[in-house]
């Protein structure tokens, strides 16, 4: 049975770097877009070290899972409403001491901000990216059963289709785009039953949320769709727009908006 949220508008963003992009106008654009929730990946920073700007939010909750090594990885999340309870990393030592998983859960209902790891260093970090998944999808299968609503925002450094790339063709022998990351990607919507809620209500082609910095690659649209929120299936009426904010720059990724059952 379909679950239909009261109003909220979401938000995912990879901000590489959160005081690169305070610096770029992140936090004044966060507060004008009125979201119920952000979720944000690549924070760089302890806590400690957050820009003054970030206390123009201070009417959300806002909690930061750092890394152990120092500006590197890390998640956050922003929420109006304090969360029942937090979860912080996936019980996994080896991956936990990178920060990539934060949740904060309400009554039945739970939204994550997840960083999955990047395989663009080479041949030995693709591996560790394939045991990330492997791992990953053992967990994704296990919330699937547990009877709770879930939101999984974050960068899945994974383009599903060929629609989510400016060039199949080239993009193929490049981390993020692999045939077995793609089929990743299919198990977990097909065989799992979870929802990209984008497509849901987006079935547009050149809708990419991060672009190379070489070669005018935003300027041109060559881009890649990497950052998703996978919703559990109970949750895919409730979807009711889904856009990418394009016309500023906060990062080398870009925000992706969903809008959940907004009378």
């Amino acid at each position: 049975m379909d679950v239909k949220l009261p109003g909220m508008r979401i938000i995912t963003l990879n901000v590489n770097g959160i005081r690169s992009a305070a610096r770029k106008g992140f936090y004044a654009w966060m507060q004008s877009q009125d979201a119920d929730v952000v979720c944000l990946q690549e924070t760089k920073a302890q806590e400690h070290q957050l820009p003054l700007e970030s206390a123009a939010v201070a009417h959300y909750t806002g909690v930061f899972f750092d890394a152990k090594r120092k500006g590197y990885s890390g998640v956050a999340i922003y929420a109006k409403r304090a969360p029942d309870r937090i979860v912080r990393g996936f019980g996994w030592p080896e991956f936990d001491e990178d920060a990539r998983f934060l949740q904060f859960d309400y009554g039945p209902l739970s939204i994550s901000s997840l960083y999955v790891v990047s395989g663009a260093m080479g041949p030995a970090r693709q591996v560790i990216k394939e045991q990330f998944l492997d791992r990953l999808y053992g967990y994704l299968e296990a919330l699937s059963k547990d009877g709770r609503s879930y939101i999984l925002c974050g960068d899945y450094n994974i383009a599903h289709r060929e629609i989510d790339v400016y060039n199949p063709r080239r993009c193929e022998h490049i981390s993020g785009f692999f045939p077995q990351e793609r089929a990743w990607m299919d198990r977990v919507l097909s065989e799992l039953g979870w929802v990209d809620a984008f497509r849901v209500v987006n079935k547009a082609a050149g809708q990419y949320t991060w672009w190379s910095n070489f070669q005018n690659a935003f300027e041109h649209n060559r881009g890649w769709r990497l950052d998703y929120q996978l919703i559990s299936p109970d949750l895919a009426g409730s979807v009711s727009d889904a856009g990418i904010y394009r016309d500023a720059r906060f990062s080398d990724h870009a925000p992706v908006i969903i809008e959940y059952s907004r009378p």
